[in-house]
């Protein structure tokens, strides 16, 4: 309302818009110091410059004609150049019929195959055409000047109104896609809970048959406040992890959001680390990036921010991302307590949820039919259960040997994993500590304390265990 209030503010300047539809041509040129920008009746003295102007182009039409009958020839011009103005050519063939001097021609300059001359009257005339033409374009200038200063006064209310009109514009297009697009109505909660019922990203629905595009809900308040995503590539997690956050960002702009139910907190802060671009120029890798990244959400964020994280961990070797990842996510949890949203390849994080009761695990869904993975888009409760990297390698074109060989490796691997796990007990030699009493190893790691410690500082420890076990 209060916006309304302040569209009562806008100004027709009535006064502004007589006073340029009176004075400019409709399609003036792009440059103000060549004349033809004012229209005819707006300046008296303009006026008859160009009178004197136009009169004089007629007169040496009439003149050519003139000539021609004087002289008996079809081929003779009154032309102009800027170096010697107006003059009379006539073709040297022709020279010979005519006699110059009777007819009063003075000779002005010598071609090749023609001479041009002058007489008295045109010289007459040139003074008064340029003259005019050049005083013209002189007043045009200036009374373009003296227009700019006047409109120079109404600055201050043309600025007030272009950000009115801007306000006015943007909140029309709000209700255009609003209705355009069925948007809802969204509500903000004072319980910090998030929830959204059959939500869509506004961008990709659009770039996709509305009938194909999957809905999804999404629900996080204070007692479980991080999703863990898992599920294959291509599956829709980023497209998901996004569309919260432009919700987000539409309803505190004031727009309505697409979803049919919207009920959102009000975020202070949105943290994102999607997608791999690295800082090529500054030397910095993808996962000094990401940990960069990573960092401004630990510190920056609170209990009112939202945090977007997408596969983190990734830029680094399994165990050392595994570890990143797993205790940023028990930082948010036992002490920044931000929505978040964070997705993984890593499937031993989902046993989080066992230990961190504010995490709920959650999963795009994909089934696999006849050999082929079938997308289904759809957020589900619960971890994935397998990975199907190879079924969306497949999608591409990779020969068909690579991807036959890959299945073979990733059944040794299983079954050879599976082994382990039925022999550990009977090996020994793949226990991690010794079994004579603790060893240094053991004890380091008892005495971190990983409720008080940062991803960063958990990484330094992590490398300094790793050479002592060298």
């Amino acid at each position: 309302s209060k916006s309304i209030d302040r569209f009562k503010d806008l100004e027709p300047l009535n006064d502004l818009e007589r006073l340029l539809d009176e004075s400019l041509v409709e399609d003036p040129p792009i440059s103000v110091k060549e004349g033809g920008i004012f229209k005819k009746g707006f300046n008296e003295t303009l006026d008859q410059y160009k009178e004197a102007s136009t009169n004089g182009k007629q007169w040496i039409a009439e003149l050519q004609l003139k000539e021609r009958e004087r002289t008996g020839v079809k081929s003779l011009k009154v032309s102009f150049n800027k170096v010697f103005g107006y003059y009379i050519e006539i073709t040297k063939a022709n020279l010979n019929h005519i006699d110059t001097d009777a007819l009063g021609y003075q000779r002005k300059q010598t071609l090749s195959n023609a001479e041009r001359f002058i007489t008295e009257e045109l010289k007459e005339k040139e003074s008064i055409i340029l003259g005019a033409e050049d005083k013209a374009i002189e007043l045009e200038y200036q009374l373009f000047l003296d227009l700019r200063q006047e409109v120079k006064a109404y600055t201050e209310k043309l600025q007030a109104q272009a950000k009115l009109l801007s306000e006015i514009d943007c909140l029309q297009s709000f209700a255009e896609i609003a209705q355009k697009y069925h948007y809802t109505r969204p509500i903000f909660s004072e319980d910090k809970t998030l929830s959204l019922k059959s939500s869509r990203h506004p961008v990709v629905e659009r770039v996709m048959d509305h009938n194909d595009y999957v809905p999804n809900d999404c629900y996080l308040d204070k007692e479980g406040f991080i999703y863990l995503i898992t599920g294959p590539n291509m599956s829709g997690k980023s497209t998901y992890m996004r569309q919260i956050a432009i919700i987000s960002i539409m309803a505190q702009m004031g727009a309505y959001v697409p979803a049919d139910y919207a009920q959102l907190p009000i975020f202070d802060q949105i943290f994102t680390r999607i997608g791999a671009a690295d800082d090529l120029v500054s030397g910095k890798s993808t996962f000094m990036v990401e940990m960069l990244e990573a960092e401004k959400a630990m510190v920056g964020a609170t209990e009112d921010s939202l945090i977007i994280f997408d596969e983190i961990g990734r830029g680094t070797s399994t165990f050392d991302g595994l570890a990143l990842a797993q205790s940023m996510i028990e930082y948010v949890h036992h002490h920044t307590k931000a929505k978040t949203l964070f997705s993984t390849h890593y499937h031993e994080l989902t046993h989080l949820d066992e230990t961190l009761s504010g995490l709920k695990n959650i999963h795009v869904a994909a089934q696999e039919y006849q050999g082929e993975l079938i997308f289904l888009h759809k957020v589900k409760e619960g971890a994935v259960d397998q990975s199907y990297g190879i079924h969306v390698a497949k999608l591409t074109d990779l020969p068909d040997e690579i991807i036959e060989r890959a299945h073979t490796i990733l059944q040794e691997l299983e079954s050879h994993t599976k082994v382990e796990k039925e022999d550990k007990y009977e090996q020994p030699s793949f226990q991690l500590f010794e079994e004579q009493g603790q060893s240094e190893i053991e004890k380091k790691l008892k005495s971190i304390d990983l409720m008080n410690i940062t991803p960063i500082e958990a990484l330094s420890k992590l490398h300094e265990l790793q050479k002592q076990l060298k």
